[in-house]
């Protein structure tokens, strides 16, 4: 993915959720959780 000036990287991951294959686009920290679109959106507190 291009934005501005420079070229994002996505990485690859396994929803800690679902365990759905999802792509991310920071390179996700060993030991956290980290999750697909449709869970990270369920867990998003809402105001």
């Amino acid at each position: 993915m291009r934005y501005g000036n420079f070229e994002r990287t996505m990485n690859k991951i396994k929803c800690s959720e679902c365990g759905a294959d999802a792509e991310v686009p920071f390179k996700p920290t060993e030991g956290r959780p980290v999750y697909c679109r449709d869970c990270y959106g369920k867990k998003k507190p809402r105001f």
